[in-house]
């Protein structure tokens, strides 16, 4: 399997390595990249394997699936050696944002060669009431072991054209400019859309949140980001994180969404900063 990188390699502090959510692309991280530039970081994102231009399932590329989130830390090992042969200058830091946020812990536990980490509401946990939990764990398992993972999971809140997507509702950002810039790549290359996730998918990310849950925290000092309108993500699962990890810092922001990266300009401004100062130590 071939992925896809992107690169922004102008920096003398070091690289931060940005781990995308899920359905995300490498060009929605150039705001990122041009936020860290400022504090002197190179940046380095990826599509993972299922999303953006890498490599998706043939029979329907709209669909999120993957059997086993190891297969993510394939990925991860491949961008290291990109990052590597690419002579981009350390140290080496993480940012990750939601479904990276869970690919992210694996990579710090398993002694990925990141100094500092920073996260993005990272998918720690999904925000299931028990009857939903059950289900979805006695579905997804069934689906796994019939060989039937690669089907939609059902009631997935999938959107059939995600450029026709409201603004108003939306659960990512509460800025319109913002909103509007990310649909606005997918209205220039419609093979960035990546529709709901398979059953695969769901019983691969309930397994790895559940492994990490029971793994000590890794000893990197961790910053989390999580707004208060969260909605997306389980917020008690990054708690009970946080408070088993030694060196950790959670900031609240006020009204923020899933997407606090993603918010009004003067508060994107703010929450790098705070990034930046965190990851420079």
């Amino acid at each position: 399997m071939r992925l896809r990188a992107g690169i922004w390699p102008e920096g003398e502090a070091g690289t931060v390595f940005l781990f995308p959510g899920r359905t995300e692309w490498v060009e929605k991280y150039a705001d990122a990249a041009a936020h860290l530039r400022r504090h002197g970081f190179a940046s380095v994102a990826v599509d993972w394997r299922g999303q953006g231009m890498t490599e998706r399932p043939k029979h329907n590329r709209r669909i999120g699936h993957v059997n086993d989130f190891n297969d993510y830390q394939r990925d991860v090992q491949a961008l290291l050696a990109h990052a590597e042969t690419a002579g981009l200058p350390r140290p080496w830091h993480l940012l990750a944002h939601s479904m990276g946020g869970l690919i992210g812990l694996r990579s710090l536990m398993d002694g990925a060669p990141f100094g500092r980490a920073a996260f993005s509401a990272p998918m720690w946990g999904l925000p299931l009431v028990p009857r939903t939990r059950l289900l979805a764990w006695t579905v997804s398992s069934l689906a796994h072991w019939a060989g039937l993972g690669e089907r939609d999971t059902p009631f997935a809140g999938k959107v059939a054209d995600p450029t026709m997507a409201p603004f108003e509702g939306n659960l990512l950002t509460r800025d319109r400019e913002m909103f509007a810039w990310m649909q606005s790549h997918l209205k220039a290359d419609p093979d960035l859309a990546l529709g709901g996730p398979s059953l695969g998918w769901l019983n691969a990310a309930l397994r790895e949140m559940h492994r990490l849950a029971r793994r000590a925290a890794p000893e990197q000092p961790c910053l989390t980001l999580l707004g208060t309108d969260e909605r997306i993500v389980d917020e008690d699962a990054i708690h009970v994180r946080l408070a088993s990890w030694p060196d950790a810092r959670l900031e609240r922001v006020e009204g923020g969404r899933h997407e606090v990266l993603m918010e009004d300009a003067a508060l994107r401004t703010r929450l790098y900063d705070l990034v930046a100062a965190h990851l420079l130590g």
